[in-house]
């Protein structure tokens, strides 16, 4: 099943939930992973990319928990996995934006955890170091370019990360598993 979705609009995310639920039944799982990471310098004043990632990265996972909550917590189960990023962890230069929205996504998952803690339902928040992705294509500030052309950074791959989750997500039901940060190694897989 393909949908195209905007993470931005909570009616194209509620439209998804629906012809999930209606083609595939209930939601048990859902992995909120949709983000955009468009690092700048503030001074640089590059408001518009700022409020895409607030849009993507925050209120794309509240439009998702949103869509699914009330039917997990009518069955009195689900999980929800939260993507966050290191940078929910720890701010980095040119990525205030970007780290900002991180931890709110991170705050969010430790809020809805508690929130449904005797729900049944399970929250999780993954916390990736750098992954090899599309993402750092989409910067466009010339000066953050500059700077990551000068850094040897290491990269996680994407099945690094699936691999995170679906530890989460298969544990018994008594077991809850808040929080995971993966980091690369020095040492290829």
């Amino acid at each position: 099943m393909q949908v195209k979705t905007d993470v931005t609009r909570r009616e194209d995310v509620e439209q998804l939930v629906q012809r999930a639920e209606a083609e595939c039944g209930a939601v048990d799982i859902l992995v909120n992973n949709a983000g955009v990471m468009l690092l700048s310098f503030l001074k640089n004043d590059h408001i518009e990319e700022w409020e895409r990632m607030v849009d993507v990265n925050i209120k794309g996972v509240l439009y998702g928990v949103h869509a699914v909550l009330p039917g997990m917590l009518k069955r009195g189960e689900g999980h929800i996995v939260n993507v966050s990023s290191v940078a929910g962890h720890e701010v980095f230069p040119s990525a205030s934006v970007y780290c900002a929205t991180k931890y709110a996504v991170r705050a969010l998952s430790m809020g809805i955890e508690k929130e449904l803690a005797k729900s049944g339902v399970r929250v999780t928040n993954i916390s990736p170091g750098a992954v090899a992705t599309e993402l750092t294509q989409h910067i466009t500030d010339q000066e953050v370019k500059e700077m990551f052309a000068q850094q040897e950074l290491k990269f996680l791959e994407p099945e690094d990360i699936a691999r995170a989750v679906a530890y989460a997500v298969t544990q018994p039901e008594n077991v809850n598993v808040n929080e995971v940060i993966v980091r690369p190694t020095n040492k290829q897989g």
